[in-house]
């Protein structure tokens, strides 16, 4: 239950007192807590690296997260982290500033992706992909630095089917952001808690509580990207068929393999039918292939 009187965390200072923002508030934390326990995230005792862009979704995870701390739900060490990347007119005090105001521990970390994403990546190309590697290579170091079992990440529901489409259409495969991975080097684990969340509902929360946002303009400055492509469609469909989303992201977690065709996932080869008149079927066109 959410308090009813006083805000618990100095991150919440100064919350709406309507019903609609408690309800907010309260869905949040429960579809938060629902994908902890539902992938297992939770180890007590253990330490995160919350990671935090200066966006949306990551403050609304930052506040989660110590929501359910304040609360004793979850019982880790967390520690906030900003990788400034060097990008022209970042505004490199906002951060560090918030954090220290509320209370939050944190490192703000400062390596220059910005100038090497700019030197490799042709003109007209997209800095994702190279921007991403590097930043996730910066964040795993600090982790193993910071003595973190896990890097937690905002990603919300909204961007893994926004991954799943860009998978399925650009990349001949069905595969999304999982919720809970672990690195190539198996010694730390990437969490997503707000894979059930509605961007729509990070980008609520983040607005009413004030919190200083800011936009990425290396991605932001690109147009036709995939992913806003694919955001554009899965826009056109919600407003459609209401709901279409949350339906679509059920699908993600009901696959079934015997219903796909990926002879790696499925024994097809080896299916037969069962029964008397399988196994003489069988027998007759084993004798006369033999």
């Amino acid at each position: 239950m959410l308090d009813e009187t006083d805000d618990i965390h100095a991150l919440f200072r100064g919350a709406p007192k309507t019903t609609e923002f408690r309800k907010l508030r309260k869905r949040l934390v429960q579809q938060v807590r629902e994908a902890l326990d539902t992938y297992g995230m939770v180890t007590q005792g253990a330490r995160w690296l919350v990671c935090l862009s200066g966006g949306k979704d990551s403050y609304t995870l930052l506040a989660v997260l110590h929501e359910l701390q304040w609360r004793g739900l979850l019982p880790v060490e967390l520690l906030a982290c900003n990788l400034d990347q060097g990008q022209p007119g970042f505004p490199a005090t906002v951060l560090p500033d918030f954090l220290t105001r509320m209370g939050v521990k944190h490192r703000i970390e400062y390596q220059d992706t910005y100038s090497v994403v700019m030197d490799k990546v042709p003109q007209g190309r997209t800095y994702c992909a190279l921007c991403s590697r590097l930043r996730r290579g910066n964040l795993y170091r600090i982790a193993r630095e910071e003595g973190c079992s896990a890097v937690v990440l905002g990603h919300h529901r909204d961007d893994l089917l926004e991954t799943f489409f860009m998978n399925l259409f650009h990349g001949g495969r069905l595969a999304t952001m999982p919720p809970k991975l672990r690195n190539e080097e198996r010694d730390l684990l990437v969490l997503r808690p707000l894979a059930f969340v509605a961007e729509s509902d990070c980008d609520r929360f983040a607005r009413a509580m004030t919190y200083p946002i800011i936009p990425c303009n290396l991605c932001g400055s690109q147009d036709g990207l995939q992913r806003m492509q694919v955001k554009a469609l899965l826009d056109e469909w919600e407003k459609r068929s209401p709901g279409r989303r949350q339906v679509m992201f059920r699908a993600l977690m009901n696959a079934r393999p015997s219903h796909l065709a990926d002879p790696a996932l499925f024994d097809f080869a080896g299916l037969q039918p069962e029964g008397e008149q399988g196994f003489l079927n069988n027998s007759k066109e084993f004798s006369e292939g033999g």
